[in-house]
């Protein structure tokens, strides 16, 4: 059979065949005319090559395993020399591993020390729980590693700055579609910054106002079940990308941005601290703008929180709302394009 016929039941690419010759690992019969001739014993050995190179095995380390073949074993891995390689990728592998978890624990280290330097709240560390912090004056930095990646893997809960891949999706109920084009309630809430913001008397222009259900604090659990509620979590990393793209939003017309939950000012000040918000916070402990404006909320451990929306208001009127918000850490950038493809 031509290289074409071969590629295609063995699943590789025509390159591939050729990179498999140039290591002696197929050995085609030349035909009078000089072109190849691969039979099926060329397609086998090419399937179990594109087989081991999906286990991480590269074509030029195949050559125990194709022997084996060759020798007439039924199986690639039937001698003692494919058991060796195999170990051999695994040791490998595992070197590799326990590498790049260094780093991601030393990474995830910066980050938090980074998330605090602004905050009154103490991190967190894997290894030493509240309370016990200081219990090891020379930690094993390798033990270290180890210990705060198989915390935030066990209990990402704790790990308040990522977003679990299996989050439920939340669905547009229709409740906020009532929204755009209703005047700004007259409603005033306490800002961060210790002034008082009043929906209506935000000034000329575009507000970004994103409501949120609550953030989280790290070392301290969130509600029991709140990755099961669609839209739930998130609201740390959504407020995250709204800090890093602020001068974009303002830049594409928006005149301030606001982050309004029910949680109190005293909380959402430590949170613009520790993530150093260039924007005020505010906040609604008593749900008024829901009632205002008939926002949607879910219940969770006694506690009525908001769903998660944003609200564009024009000149004390709202033109625009954004829900359902999914995902959460994208959402700033959603709403960035949403002004560029919107321009006053």
């Amino acid at each position: 059979m031509r290289i074409g016929e071969l590629a295609r039941r063995a699943g590789v690419t025509a390159k591939a065949v050729r990179y498999y010759e140039a290591l002696g690992l197929l050995i085609p019969r030349r035909l009078a005319n000089g072109y190849r001739d691969y039979g099926e014993n060329d397609v086998r050995l090419a399937q179990e090559i594109r087989a081991l190179r999906s286990l991480g095995i590269p074509a030029e380390r195949t050559r125990p395993f194709l022997d084996c073949l060759e020798a007439g074993r039924r199986h690639a891995d039937d001698c003692p020399a494919s058991l060796a390689g195999y170990r051999d990728a695994i040791d490998e592998l595992t070197e590799r591993i326990e590498a790049l978890t260094t780093r991601r624990a030393a990474l995830i280290s910066h980050l938090q020390e980074a998330a605090h330097r602004n905050s009154s709240v103490a991190p967190v560390h894997a290894n030493h729980p509240p309370g016990q912090a200081g219990q090891a004056d020379h930690p094993d930095p390798a033990h270290e590693a180890r210990g705060l990646s198989e915390d935030l893997t066990e209990d990402p809960m704790n790990h308040y700055l990522s977003l679990p891949a299996d989050l439920p999706v939340p669905e547009d109920d229709g409740a906020a579609g009532h929204l755009p084009g209703m005047k700004a309630p007259s409603t005033a809430f306490a800002g961060t910054a210790g002034e008082t913001i009043r929906i209506d008397a935000l000034g000329a222009g575009r507000t970004v106002i994103y409501v949120y259900p609550l953030t989280g604090r790290p070392g301290t659990d969130l509600p029991e079940g709140w990755d099961s509620i669609p839209g739930a979590r998130g609201c740390t990393p959504e407020s995250c990308g709204f800090r890093d793209h602020h001068q974009d939003l303002l830049a594409a017309g928006a005149a301030g941005v606001f982050g309004l939950s029910s949680q109190d000012t005293d909380y959402q000040r430590e949170v613009v601290e520790r993530l150093d918000l260039p924007f005020q916070m505010l906040s609604d402990p008593m749900l008024d703008l829901a009632e205002t404006l008939r926002l949607p909320t879910f219940e969770i451990s006694g506690m009525t929180l908001y769903r998660r929306l944003t609200l564009i208001i024009r000149d004390g009127v709202i033109e625009h709302a954004f829900y359902p918000v999914f995902p959460p850490n994208e959402h700033a950038e959603q709403v960035l394009t949403w002004l560029r493809d919107n321009p006053l």
